[in-house]
């Protein structure tokens, strides 16, 4: 089925924005990429891994739930807005959530022994149901007191995009006017980095997006959420208001477990419906925060995308030079810079791009441009495909 821009007739506006990378908060992170900064440190946080760049919010790995609630609580803050809000949908992702936990409860089973602990013991104080997979969007509902739609969606990289677009929908359908959208990642854990090492994707000295030199990803800690508004119930209120959500595109490849699909056809349509869905063309874009996970594969995949479906000339760059790659939080904190853009009316910089593969305009430092169109793209393993345009709240 086609669905094009006249299905989407509830304008939806984006009136508070919350953020925490290994930057700072949204303001911090925002100016110290616009200055080039980048806050990736080489940490060992197991001593079974040697040590890597690594995006870390903390000294120590940062517990999920208390990083929901922080990006939440400053979401609300931004948009003037105080719980209870019962009519407020929750989408909440994550790729790995509570991941962390069920391998603390594994090593501490594992190794109760060592640690004089019993089974009794750790059945009476270990609560496993906070542990599931959907604690982000069920404790965020708590916090606010939400009792209508709360979704948990999970899609790898393209978690974050994904999430937003589920809050989009449950407006546009009517099925809420507010919700609280975004994705949360902490996955500084055991085995994501066995993972990623297995697989040889993790960098060695930092995080090079489409550089020649690039050697791999480089995790990092990181969410954003979006309080999401109709327009009319924003106006109403006559809330601060950063921009607007246009439209989205999420497609599968079919292919393979991690790899993309070599010829980018799944991809280019989840372009094209986006763009088809938002009322917009490739020439009315004026910036594309790119997936680029510096990532040999990925890096040239997205570049070949882009050098087919845009005119020459589209600034692009991608920000995980700076913040590290927040796998399923990643498309979230691209939506907020993005936003951040339209905003300040400045593009952000690809931080550790020094010498491009591929001819791309990229945004080697901070620029100002007229910037009313944007594109986020995030793709996720399993081939996952996400694209979301955004725009200015007037034009």
């Amino acid at each position: 089925m086609t669905i094009n821009s006249t299905e989407f007739a509830v304008e939806v506006l984006v009136t508070g924005i919350g953020l925490m990378s290994a930057l700072g908060d949204l303001d911090k992170s925002w100016h110290r990429l616009l200055a080039g900064e980048s806050g990736l440190q080489f940490g060992q946080p197991f001593p079974e891994f040697p040590p890597r760049p690594l995006g870390t919010i903390e000294s120590q790995p940062t517990a999920f739930l208390t990083l929901a609630s922080r990006v939440v609580d400053a979401a609300l803050d931004d948009a003037g807005l105080t719980p209870p809000l019962p009519d407020c949908g929750v989408v909440i992702g994550s790729s790995r959530s509570q991941q962390h936990r069920w391998e603390q409860l594994h090593t501490l089973f594992r190794d109760r022994s060592h640690y004089q602990l019993t089974d009794a013991y750790l059945e009476k104080n270990w609560d496993w149901l906070n542990s599931l997979p959907h604690m982000g969007a069920i404790a965020t509902a708590q916090k606010i007191g939400a009792t209508g739609s709360v979704l948990a969606p999970m899609a790898a990289c393209a978690t974050g995009i994904w999430a937003i677009a589920r809050g989009f929908e449950l407006i546009q359908t009517g099925v809420c006017d507010r919700v609280i959208a975004g994705a949360v990642e902490t996955p500084m854990t055991p085995l994501t980095l066995a993972g990623f090492d297995k697989m040889g994707a993790l960098a060695r000295t930092g995080s090079y997006p489409f550089d020649r030199h690039r050697e791999g990803l480089a995790l990092g800690e990181g969410a954003a959420v979006f309080i999401l508004e109709s327009a009319e119930l924003a106006r109403r209120r006559d809330a601060k208001i950063y921009g607007r959500v246009l439209g989205f595109g999420l497609t599968a490849d079919g292919h393979h477990i991690c790899a993309t699909e070599p010829g980018g056809k799944s991809a280019i349509v989840a372009v094209k419906q986006c763009l088809d869905r938002s009322g917009i063309t490739p020439e009315d874009i004026d910036y594309i925060h790119a997936h680029g996970t510096s990532t040999p594969l990925n890096d040239r995949s997205e570049a070949h995308l882009i050098g087919q479906l845009f005119p020459w000339g589209i600034p692009v760059s991608s920000t995980k030079g700076a913040t590290g790659h927040t796998v399923g939080a990643s498309g979230a904190l691209g939506a907020a810079f993005c936003l951040k853009a339209i905003d300040t009316q400045i593009l952000p910089p690809c931080v550790g791009l020094k010498d491009p593969e591929f001819d791309l305009d990229f945004v080697r430092v901070a620029r100002s441009a007229q910037v009313r169109h944007v594109l986020c793209f995030s793709f996720g393993f399993g081939g996952q495909n996400a694209v979301m345009a955004l725009g200015a709240a007037t034009e």
